[in-house]
């Protein structure tokens, strides 16, 4: 099994990725790549409270992260590793050229965002950044819960928020 998941959502831990992603793909754990979470423990603690005590959480920044995916790869039990914005992921892509498919899972609503699905919003630069992960040989696909279709990216631009 091991890490199985790579994926995008501005709100982190919440009850779509513990009950939605967790429950359904059994998952055992969660790493969380946020560079400025992993440096403050009141953040940590917080997340640490929306997860099921069998399910595993770790902090990590993007250089961490990187250097421990192999022993994320490693451990048996199926994971998640989640990043709340799109540098992120492109940050640790660029380190880690191996991760093949990166999944977005919600980035919504904020000034200089358009819609593009219903959980999806973005930024020229944003849809720019995703543009170069692809070119970079990473399937981007959305997919809000397990049981809905990936939508591959090309059909993610062209949304208009309905979708």
């Amino acid at each position: 099994m091991a890490l199985e998941h790579f994926r995008i959502d501005d709100r982190l831990i919440h009850g779509q990725v513990v009950v939605g992603w967790g429950q359904p793909c059994g998952l055992g754990f969660v790493v969380l790549v946020d560079d400025a979470v992993v440096h403050s423990e009141w953040e940590q603690e917080l997340y640490r409270m929306g997860v099921p005590p069998d399910m595993d959480l770790y902090f990590d920044s993007v250089e961490s992260a990187a250097r421990r995916l192999p022993d994320y790869r490693a451990d048996r039990r199926p994971g998640m590793l989640l990043a709340g914005d799109i540098a992120t992921m492109r940050a640790l892509c660029a380190s880690v050229p191996d991760i093949t498919r990166v999944t977005i899972g919600g980035i919504h609503h904020k000034d200089g965002r358009s819609p593009r699905l219903r959980y999806v919003f973005l930024t020229p630069d944003e849809e720019a950044s995703l543009r170069t992960l692809a070119a970079q040989g990473v399937e981007v696909v959305a997919q809000d819960v397990p049981g809905a279709p990936a939508i591959p990216l090309d059909e993610v631009l062209a949304g208009d928020g309905r979708g």
